[in-house]
C-alpha cells in the first residue's frame, strides 16, 4: 500500500482487539479482487480470534462496512455505514481453523447491505428462512443483533462505528422477537447463551419456563416494538363491483407469515400502535382507531381497526390457505396464499398452507 493511503478506520478497529486479545495473531481472511472491482466478496476482511471466556469460542470481527481507509462519505459522524459485525462461534478445544460456514454469512451479510443499503442496528432480526449453516441439523433458523458485551463504540478518524454481534436464534424465539423485542428476550435468555455465543446444538431458549413466562409477560404488558414487518407475499387486488356481483378488494398474503402478523396486530394494534406490512409494490398499514374502514392512497393500503376487528383478524390470520372477510369492515377480504419454501436450486422443500 503506498504511503498516500493510510489504513486508520482498520488501525482503529485493530486497537481495540488489541486490548482484548493482546498479541494474539487472528486467523485472517483477505478479500484478493475488491467487491468495486467485480469481486464477489463485499467485506474486505474477517478475523477470527480464539476465545476462552465464557466458553471456548471463535470472535469474528468484520472490516469493510465502515471506511477502512480515507474518508469517503459525507457523514462526518459516522465512518461508513457506521458498523462493523461480529459474530460469536462455540468452538471444540482441538479446532485449529473456524468454520468457512461463519465466514460465507458474515460474507451474505455484506452482500445484503450493499446491495439494499440497509444497516444492521442492535435490536433488529433476520429470517434466515432455514438453518444459517446450511446442511446442518441445526434449530438456528434465524439471526439477532445486538452490541458485542467487549466492544464499545469507537471514534475513528472517519467516523463512530459500532460493534454489531450476530447471534444465531431459533424459529420461536424470532417469533417471540418480533412480538415482544429482540432485546428483551435476549435478555432473558443471558445465563443460558452467555456472551451471546451461538452454539449450533443448542435447544429453543423457549423451552426454559421461566424465559417462556417472561416474554408472555413482556408482550402482554409492553406489546410489540415491531412497527415495521417485511412481507414476501403481500400483494392487493381491486375488487370488481357490477350489477349483479360484487367483489371485495382483498389483501392478499403468505401462509408463512399469517401467524405471526395476527399476534404483531393484537401486539400492536390493542397498544396503540401502528403496524406496517411491506411489500414488493405496495404498503398495508394497520391503523387503530374508533371505527373499522379501509381507504387506497397511491401503493399504500391504510385499513383502521378497532379492539374488536383487531382481535377478530389477529384470529383469523392462521398459516392455512383461505379467504374470509371481517363483520367489522365491508367490502375488503383477506386472502391467504401457500407459501413455498425453496432450497438454493430452486427446489420446493416445504409447502406451508
Amino acid at each position: 500500500m503506498s504511503e498516500e493511503v493510510k489504513a486508520t478506520g482498520w488501525d482503529a478497529i485493530d486497537e481495540e482487539l488489541l486490548k482484548i486479545y493482546g498479541e494474539q495473531e487472528p486467523k485472517h481472511y483477505g478479500t484478493i479482487i475488491p467487491y468495486s472491482l467485480g469481486g464477489d466478496d463485499p467485506l474486505q476482511g474477517i478475523s477470527a480470534y480464539k476465545s476462552e471466556t465464557p466458553v471456548p469460542h471463535w470472535h469474528f470481527v468484520t472490516y469493510g462496512f465502515s471506511e477502512l481507509y480515507e474518508k469517503e462519505s459525507e457523514d462526518a459522524d459516522y465512518s461508513g455505514y457506521g458498523f462493523e459485525l461480529t459474530f460469536r462461534l462455540a468452538r471444540n478445544e482441538d479446532e485449529e481453523e473456524p468454520p468457512a460456514w461463519a465466514l460465507n454469512l458474515l460474507q451474505n451479510m455484506g452482500r445484503y447491505v450493499f446491495n439494499s443499503g440497509n444497516v444492521f442496528k442492535s435490536g433488529d432480526y433476520l429470517d434466515a428462512n432455514g438453518p444459517i449453516c446450511l446442511g446442518e441439523d441445526t434449530l438456528l433458523t434465524a439471526l439477532a443483533f445486538t452490541f458485542d458485551p467487549e466492544l464499545p463504540a469507537i471514534d475513528t478518524p472517519n467516523g463512530q462505528v459500532e460493534f454489531i454481534q450476530m447471534v444465531g436464534i431459533t424459529g420461536d424465539e424470532l417469533e417471540a422477537m418480533q412480538t415482544w423485542n429482540t432485546l428483551g428476550v435476549l435478555n432473558a435468555g443471558l445465563a443460558y447463551i452467555p456472551s451471546y455465543v451461538t452454539d449450533l446444538d443448542r435447544a429453543s431458549l423457549l423451552q426454559i419456563s421461566s424465559i417462556a413466562e417472561a416474554v408472555e409477560k413482556g408482550m402482554e404488558e409492553e406489546g410489540s416494538n415491531t412497527g415495521f414487518l417485511f412481507v414476501d407475499q403481500l400483494a392487493w387486488e381491486q375488487g370488481k363491483k357490477g350489477w349483479f356481483s360484487k367483489h371485495p378488494d382483498k389483501v392478499m398474503l403468505g401462509a408463512k407469515q399469517a401467524g405471526i402478523i395476527g399476534k404483531l396486530l393484537r401486539g400492536r394494534i390493542l397498544k396503540g400502535k401502528n403496524l406496517t406490512l411491506v411489500g414488493r409494490e405496495i404498503r398495508v398499514v394497520f391503523k387503530p382507531g374508533e371505527k373499522s374502514e379501509f381507504r387506497v392512497e397511491d401503493q399504500d393500503i391504510i385499513i383502521s381497526l378497532n379492539e374488536k376487528a383487531a382481535i377478530e383478524l389477529g384470529q383469523s390470520l392462521i398459516p392455512q390457505e383461505k379467504e374470509f372477510e371481517l363483520s367489522t369492515i365491508t367490502g375488503l377480504s383477506f386472502q391467504i396464499m401457500k407459501t413455498y419454501i425453496k432450497d438454493q436450486e430452486g427446489n420446493v422443500v416445504e409447502t406451508i398452507g
